[in-house]
């Protein structure tokens, strides 16, 4: 991606932050300075987080008459990111916004765009309110600053049909490489025409289709190795070719559906997939049969034989608030505030999960009371409340898309699509992602 123009670095937008910290949230005079401020928010474009962020705008108003947080939709053009620096350049950015991942960040905070914001009060009061000391360790750029306050975390998951593994004697998902495979012989000997794992995403190219790919697998063959900090190269190259070589054993004894087919994993046609919330979420109205702890269960992601299977670590999809360095002093003070008495109150991450499924960014989502209610009546997304540690969100790089391309045109997709050989796979995907990390 291209940087973001000089306008960046005008200095009204190189901004201390004394005035944002220590605002007390039941103090609007406090946060305003007694005068009216707007604060205008961009939600993710999803109608139910917007509708969502509304709802808490207008729970924060009750309270604070002096602040306005205006909550907008953020434009794609083509994507939410693209949208985002297009309004950074024109001078139109929004005071704060949420659908923020570490790597979009990183570039970001790269360019002078946003606030660093974990040295704030808010921030600190944040991370100790809603428990979540272990989660935003993960969320840490390259020199240690915090950018981001994460608002959900989604770990990536693996759902298998347990109806049909026990069919062909399977009790329990497999936790290994060679426990997969082992499934995938017990499957094709019953049903030859059936697939062991459904993703159409690994045989193409889009860069965030490595997150329910190559990330997945690679976060947990490593205990959550990063694999670039900033701009150097830090991936467990023996790990990543075990990846790329149980993809090929997949692809080659054609365990693997790779091509499009709608509800493959709903239907049968494959006994397992990767899952987030919001296809827990899907399956509730239209396809009601399937009903965890019945004929489905929710499972970590399967790692190389000598791993330890304990607290598999996995990719997440999480994104979160920032704030950005073009708002006035009066602005981020009230945006800061906002989110301390957005994240601080466990019911409105409660109201987060009854709106749209996904798993709040801390650490006791399976343990707070709070949230009991809703998850003994939904308890799949339960599962990923106690995954939401293992968790590990987007690359700590600027370069994040470049990477992600080379992973997917010059490793994942032609081992999957072409039958390429792993090792010589990943020696191209090294020395190509080393000579992006190189470029100024």
């Amino acid at each position: 991606m291209k940087k973001i123009t000089a306008l960046l670095l005008s200095t009204s937008m190189v901004l201390t932050l004394s005035a944002c910290g220590g605002a007390k949230s039941d103090d609007s005079a406090n946060v305003s300075g007694g005068k009216k401020v707007t604060v205008d928010f961009w939600s993710a474009p999803n109608t139910k987080q917007v509708a969502f962020w509304n709802k808490m705008a207008a729970d924060y108003a009750k309270d604070h008459p002096n602040v306005e947080i205006k909550v907008s939709q953020m434009p794609e053009s083509p994507t939410s990111e693209a949208g985002i620096q297009s309004a950074i350049a024109s001078g139109t950015a929004p005071t704060m916004s949420e659908n923020i991942t570490r790597g979009f960040a990183a570039q970001l905070a790269e360019n002078k765009a946003i606030v660093n914001i974990g040295e704030t009060d808010q921030f600190k009061k944040v991370v100790t309110d809603r428990k979540m000391e272990k989660t935003i360790n993960n969320w840490k750029l390259a020199d240690g600053s915090q950018y981001v306050m994460p608002v959900f975390s989604i770990s990536d998951m693996i759902a298998w049909r347990t109806d049909i593994l026990k069919e062909i004697g399977v009790n329990e998902p497999p936790k290994t490489y060679s426990e997969m495979l082992a499934v995938g012989e017990k499957l094709k000997a019953k049903y030859p025409d059936k697939f062991l794992y459904f993703n159409d995403r690994i045989s193409q190219p889009t860069y965030y289709f490595r997150w329910t790919d190559f990330f997945m697998f690679y976060n947990a063959a490593t205990n959550g190795n990063m694999f670039v900090e900033g701009n150097k190269m830090v991936a467990d190259g023996k790990a990543a070719t075990d990846v790329f070589s149980f993809f090929k054993k997949l692809s080659d004894n054609k365990y693997l559906l790779s091509q499009k087919a709608n509800d493959a994993f709903e239907t049968g046609l494959a006994v397992s997939r990767y899952l987030r919330t919001s296809d827990v979420a899907t399956w509730k109205d239209k396809f009601p049969n399937l009903k965890f702890g019945e004929n489905y269960a929710v499972a970590p992601v399967p790692v190389p034989d000598g791993v330890s299977t304990a607290d598999v670590k996995t990719f997440a999809d999480a994104k979160g608030l920032v704030v950005y360095a073009s708002a006035t002093k009066e602005q981020q003070a009230a945006a800061l505030d906002f989110m301390q008495w957005l994240l601080s109150d466990a019911k409105h991450d409660l109201e987060l999960m009854q709106a749209t499924y996904n798993t709040p960014a801390r650490d006791d989502v399976d343990m707070n009371d709070t949230f009991k209610a809703f998850l003994d009546e939904n308890p799949a997304i339960k599962v990923f409340g106690q995954q939401v540690p293992n968790g590990i969100p987007t690359m700590n790089s600027p370069k994040m898309v470049d990477i992600h391309t080379i992973l997917g045109e010059k490793g994942v997709n032609p081992i999957v699509n072409n039958g390429a050989d792993p090792a010589a796979a990943w020696a191209q995907t090294e020395t190509e992602i080393k000579a992006a990390l190189s470029k100024k």
